[in-house]
């Protein structure tokens, strides 16, 4: 029965693979639309600065802003290190 159903979620996934890729035809790209005016494209240096080095820069200054600006390390923890207990207690009669 394991054969059946899996045999059957296949044809349900390349079924709806093909309907998607014969759904969306790359071919109305190519024809302009009315007002669409585009830019000159980027070289390749352009595209890895833009979507490359600029994140990892970005990402690289955060988390050293957030490492430079982290005042927890300097902070001494005042609500468990000064508690002392005493182990003479002893429960008395009321």
């Amino acid at each position: 029965m394991d054969k059946k159903n899996a045999l059957r979620a296949g044809a349900l996934a390349a079924g709806t693979t093909l309907m998607m890729l014969l759904m969306s035809s790359p071919a109305l790209a190519l024809a302009r639309d009315d007002g669409d005016d585009p830019g000159p494209g980027l070289s390749v240096i352009q595209t890895l600065g833009l979507y490359v080095l600029a994140p990892v820069a970005l990402f690289v200054v955060i988390a050293g802003l957030v490492m430079v600006l982290d005042k927890s390390q300097k902070k001494k923890d005042t609500t468990s290190s000064n508690i002392t207990t005493k182990g003479d207690a002893r429960a008395t009669k009321a």
